[in-house]
């Protein structure tokens, strides 16, 4: 007879039905799917909050170069600010590379913003129309701020900083009276800067309206573009917006032409800045326009500016060209051009 075993049978520690076969304990399964989501989610997140970072500091270093000194600028109250009322400035666009150039602001746009519509009005001023208002000798717009610089350092002893806010001021009287609105800021931008720009943005793409080829060794230009729908670099984007003739005297092109030209790559600009690709190089954009730009504006009201139309497209500006007729060596004004954008800028003003 077999000796019965006195070993008890395991605990079923209360769980009712079978005891669980012998072999690996099995492990519940996790999504990886559902784990990858969650990385890529907190990666974007602590990327998107490190661009924020990097953003905010070189806007603040980018802001603080272009806006006046505190001393000379005094701060706006909020109710009176760029963010509760329209504003129109003059925007000014001089060659101040390094194989030389002038004073002569050759390229010229008054811009209306509205807070309330997050739009504006934009007219481009072929720079040699010849502008005469109350107060003003006549000359070629582009002359402005060169004639009225030159006679704050050379009569009035002033310095340089001090001589520039000085031509600014008389340029916006100037363009003020011509369009009749109060013109409450200007800003200056040199053509390294713009070309600066673009590239920070991995250039644009625009539709090269014609065959572009002009060479001056005297002050480096060489302009060499192909027509059609180009993606252009910031020195390629610079000779579009600049050419106005060919060596071979073939294809010419007028201040007009110039005009439309600004216009077109500005709204390329404002686009390429507001897409997914151009986000990332935001600061890179604003490290260039920091070095290459000035505006006689609070670094407050900069600040507001910014947040106030971040989000503008070119199709929420509408680009028009003051009109005029070619007598060398003057383009004189169009009356029914003049008061076509007088009409889109009071507009803008008042809605």
């Amino acid at each position: 007879m077999s000796q019965q075993s006195n070993s008890l049978p395991p605990r079923s520690s209360g769980r009712k039905g079978p005891p669980a076969k012998p072999g690996k304990v099995k492990k519940k399964k996790r999504n990886p799917f559902l784990k990858a989501f969650f990385f890529l989610f907190f990666g974007l997140l602590l990327t998107a909050a490190a661009l924020i970072v990097v953003v905010a500091l070189k806007t603040s270093d980018a802001i603080d170069t272009i806006a006046l000194d505190e001393t000379e600028a005094t701060p706006v109250p909020v109710k009176e600010s760029v963010k509760q009322k329209p504003v129109a400035f003059v925007l000014m666009g001089i060659d101040s590379r390094d194989h030389g150039g002038g004073l002569n602001t050759d390229v010229m746009m008054v811009a209306a913003f509205n807070p309330s519509t997050k739009k504006a009005t934009v007219v481009a001023i072929p720079r040699d129309t010849y502008v005469e208002v109350e107060g003003y000798r006549g000359r070629k717009a582009n002359r402005f701020y060169a004639d009225n610089y030159v006679v704050a350092t050379r009569d009035k002893g002033m310095k340089k900083e001090a001589a520039d806010l000085e031509a600014k001021k008389a340029v916006k009287e100037v363009m003020g009276k011509l369009f009749d609105i109060d013109i409450k800021y200007a800003s200056m931008i040199n053509f390294q800067g713009f070309s600066d720009v673009v590239d920070a943005l991995g250039g644009i793409s625009v539709n090269v309206d014609m065959r572009m080829k002009y060479k001056d060794t005297r002050d480096g230009t060489d302009i060499d573009l192909q027509p059609g729908i180009q993606d252009l670099k910031g020195k390629e984007a610079l000779d579009f917006v600049r050419y106005r003739k060919s060596n071979d005297g073939k294809n010419m092109s007028s201040d007009f032409d110039r005009n439309r030209r600004q216009t077109e790559v500005l709204g390329a600009i404002v686009d390429k800045l507001v897409s997914i690709g151009g986000i990332p190089k935001i600061g890179g954009v604003i490290e260039a326009v920091g070095k290459n730009i000035s505006a006689d504006m609070h670094k407050q009201e900069i600040t507001r500016m910014l947040e106030t139309y971040y989000s503008i497209r070119s199709s929420d500006i509408e680009f028009l060209s003051l009109e005029g007729v070619w007598k060398s060596p003057n383009v004189y004004i169009d009356e029914a051009s003049l008061a076509k954008v007088k009409a889109a800028l009071q507009a803008k003003m008042a809605e």
